[in-house]
């Protein structure tokens, strides 16, 4: 464009450092410039059309691409740190039996930079700097992993995001092929699996993409993570009542952590409607990781953020669509009484 050199550098801290989504705040720049940019280039190019807060003060923002299609990303506040909870897939293909995401299926992949502007519009909702980043929003990170990664990159770029690689968590069903792939990187993120049952008939039944990926594969691909870096495997477990909470489900879930040293994360599930499963009470929860307890697993259970603002995966982009197609059912209706009205007709 015939510029300085020097405007590159202050562009991309305005972009970076102070995350402005719009040309006109970067005040150091010329007014024409300023204009020239704003009409050449697009900062942002997700615009959010409905946001939700939790009395924890977690939010939930629902994007809108260009295309229509719509992702959901969280911010999830503790004290000084934030975390951004980012999507890397609009819908998801695996059907998770308990999910909302999947419900729709798959639409598409998101690009890296969509991946990155849900941290940048996160930014927005919390004083504090979004210090972690977990890839747990809608979507299989791994399905569409050079997205993923490309995005991961850019987040610990010390001149863009400046995440640390151990401040961020990648979340997959268990794609043994991906898991592989990302232990030869030279990123050190932590790798979290979805496990949700420890045995293969178990996940057959609430996650139909188990049938191409059997269990042993998975252990065998997440040992070789552990050791490519020595750093400690999480097993994420969404608790669904009289299903897989049982005493032999706590028997298989403890014999797999022992194996892979791995860290049990029990997760409440956060009621979906339309879905057959109940919100398991805290005596419930207490119960289950004392009997993985019991048997030598080291279990946490997470505490349930973000209830009012439709935090669970997939919630709040359902929810919206329901209610947009409700309003379209009922005007269409009116609009159709109104006419046979105007025309006469009963």
């Amino acid at each position: 464009m015939g510029q300085p050199k020097y405007r590159t550098d202050q562009i991309a801290r305005w972009i970076w450092q102070e995350r402005v989504g719009d040309f006109s705040a970067m005040s150091n720049l010329p007014a024409e410039l300023r204009q020239t940019l704003a009409d050449r280039f697009v900062l942002r190019s997700g615009k959010v059309v409905e946001r939700t807060k939790a009395a924890d003060g977690t939010v939930k923002l629902l994007i809108e691409w260009p295309d229509g299609e719509r992702i959901e990303t969280v911010m999830i506040p503790s004290g000084t740190r934030a975390t951004a909870c980012v999507s890397t897939q609009v819908g998801c293909g695996m059907k998770c039996a308990f999910c909302a995401s999947g419900m729709h299926g798959l639409k598409r992949n998101l690009t890296v930079a969509e991946i990155v502007e849900q941290v940048m519009h996160l930014s927005g909702e919390t004083p504090n700097r979004i210090s972690h980043v977990v890839f747990m929003g809608m979507g299989e990170p791994l399905a569409n992993y050079e997205a993923t990664v490309g995005a991961i990159r850019a987040m610990i770029d010390p001149q863009r995001l400046g995440i640390s690689a151990r401040h961020i968590t990648v979340s997959t069903v268990g794609l043994p092929k991906g898991i592989r792939k990302l232990a030869e990187e030279d990123i050190p993120v932590t790798l979290a699996i979805s496990l949700h049952a420890a045995t293969d008939a178990m996940r057959r039944e609430i996650i139909p993409a188990a049938l191409r990926y059997p269990l042993e594969e998975i252990m065998l691909a997440a040992q070789e993570f552990f050791d490519s870096r020595h750093r400690q495997v999480t097993l994420e477990y969404v608790v669904l009542p009289g299903v897989n909470d049982t005493n032999v489900c706590a028997e298989s879930l403890a014999r797999v952590a022992m194996r892979l040293a791995a860290n049990v994360n029990l997760i409440s599930f956060n009621p979906v409607p339309s879905l057959p499963f109940s919100r398991p009470t805290s005596a419930e929860m207490r119960a289950f990781a004392d009997r993985l307890e019991k048997r030598g697993a080291n279990v946490q259970i997470r505490r349930s953020r973000g209830l009012e603002a439709d935090a669970a995966c997939g919630q709040l982009r359902q929810r919206k669509a329901t209610t947009e197609e409700t309003a379209l059912t009922t005007e269409n209706t009116e609009s159709t009484e109104r006419k046979d009205e105007a025309e006469g007709k009963p």
